[in-house]
């Protein structure tokens, strides 16, 4: 089956030839490499490019593991590039596998040569259209574009859309019910399509986060008998998506569920660690009348809803905060920025004693959604389907006194409506499968 990823094809075939170097980031095995070195390969010998001119090495396979030295691997590309006058395109798959080696040239222990080397020299071949793959924001988010001074374009891919994944499950003949369910449970990592059974699927998933997943970051990050640590935070963080949490907070459960003493400045490293690497993304708080940011507490998000439930072992699946983690990964891939809400406001309340007094109330907005000059405030709500749950949906959003869009998102399927405030009704499919549904 030919998955189809045109949001992120169109982004590389727009940038192609453009004198600068294309990054291609994501998490691991969320289909980068199919990206490249299928979609975009395919587009690029059906324009009439020749196998020859297309340089492919993927340094995550032992074959080239000589390449994984970036002298070899400059070496190698240079030698590929026979004909100065013919346009030569540059594939390197997981970039992050280039080691760091010390200068052959230079009698200096400090003197290293790393992939950005490589690439900054590559770079300078005119005939040549260069692509790298990565899987770790430290090493190509940062480092790499920080390197490159607006030399580099980072086109960053996610798991399959719900748009995407039903797309897919339509040729396989699925049913509207069939998709969403098995999309909430098993989430849009591509190779779960291929599986035919709720156990293969479930298996897979399971074993990405210990063949891959925390394998990469023990190794990249040269962390020493802590495997249980990071696992038992993965089980942590996955039970708390849709509340709100800190390192602080989660050292205090380590003491008292586990009786592990682990600091909070350890957790929030090894936390930083899984956003470097993808799995994980944290949203903060943002007072919506005092325009501010508050540094904690902040929800963590994983990047795949099927990743999160495989490593509660598919026991935990609340629709609610399921529905919440897919809205958010959908919202962050149609590139907007998105933060959690708070609007804070005081009201007055009568104590034990019958003494009236003025207590200071925060009300959550679940996402404050920007772009550009637009924003935003949404809610995600499973049922609104009697007055008192309504008015409790809608609390919040009515207490924000600036006139962008405001959305309530159900998980009914329910035709898109506007109460006389002018909210927003909108079921989740078709929030998902429209990509212009945030404008009514």
């Amino acid at each position: 089956m030919i998955i189809k990823r045109n949001q992120y094809l169109n982004a590389l075939i727009k940038k192609k030839d453009n004198g600068r170097v294309k990054i291609i980031t994501g998490i691991r095995r969320c289909g980068k490499s199919y990206l490249l070195f299928n979609l975009y390969k395919n587009y690029l010998l059906d324009s009439g490019i020749r196998e020859g001119q297309i340089i492919e090495v993927a340094l995550d396979e032992v074959d080239n593991a000589r390449y994984r030295n970036p002298i070899e691997l400059n070496e190698y590309i240079k030698e590929k590039i026979a004909d100065k006058t013919e346009r030569y395109y540059i594939f390197i798959d997981e970039v992050q596998f280039c080691a760091e080696v010390q200068n052959p040239y230079i009698d200096d222990p400090n003197e290293k040569l790393t992939f950005i080397d490589t690439i900054l020299g590559l770079m300078k071949i005119k005939n040549a259209d260069i692509y790298v793959t990565g899987s770790n924001s430290r090493m190509l988010s940062r480092d790499v574009l920080t390197q490159f001074r607006d030399r580099g374009d980072e086109i960053h891919v996610k798991p399959l859309s719900y748009s995407e994944f039903a797309a897919a499950y339509k040729e396989l003949g699925k049913t509207q019910n069939e998709t969403w369910r098995d999309y909430c449970t098993f989430g849009g990592m591509p190779y779960v399509l291929s599986l035919a059974t709720p156990e293969e699927k479930s298996k897979y998933l399971k074993n990405l986060f210990e063949e891959t997943y925390i394998r990469d970051i023990i190794e990249r990050n040269d962390i020493r008998n802590n495997k249980e640590i990071l696992e038992i935070l993965l089980d942590f963080v996955s039970s708390a998506i849709g509340s709100l949490t800190n390192p602080l907070k989660l050292e205090n459960r380590f003491r008292s569920e586990r009786k592990i003493n682990i600091s909070h400045a350890t957790i929030a490293k090894y936390l930083d660690h899984f956003e470097e690497a993808y799995v994980l993304d944290s949203a903060k708080r943002y007072d919506i009348k005092g325009a501010q940011y508050f540094d904690t507490p902040l929800k963590y998000y994983f990047s795949d809803i099927g990743l999160r439930n495989a490593r509660l072992n598919f026991r935990q699946i609340e629709e609610s905060h399921i529905m919440e983690n897919i809205i958010y990964n959908d919202l962050i891939r149609r590139g907007y920025n998105v933060d959690v809400g708070v609007v804070p406001y005081s009201r007055r309340e009568t104590d034990a004693n019958g003494k009236e007094k003025k207590v200071r109330v925060q009300l959550e907005v679940d996402f404050v959604v920007n772009r550009g000059n637009k924003r935003y405030y949404i809610q995600s709500a499973l049922h609104i389907d009697d007055s008192d749950k309504m008015k409790q949906e809608v609390n919040s959003l009515n207490r924000i006194n600036d006139s962008f869009r405001k959305i309530v998102i159900v998980k009914d399927d329910i035709i898109p409506w506007n109460d006389e405030k002018g909210i927003l009704f909108i079921g989740i499919q078709e929030f998902l499968l429209n990509e212009n549904a945030l404008e009514g």
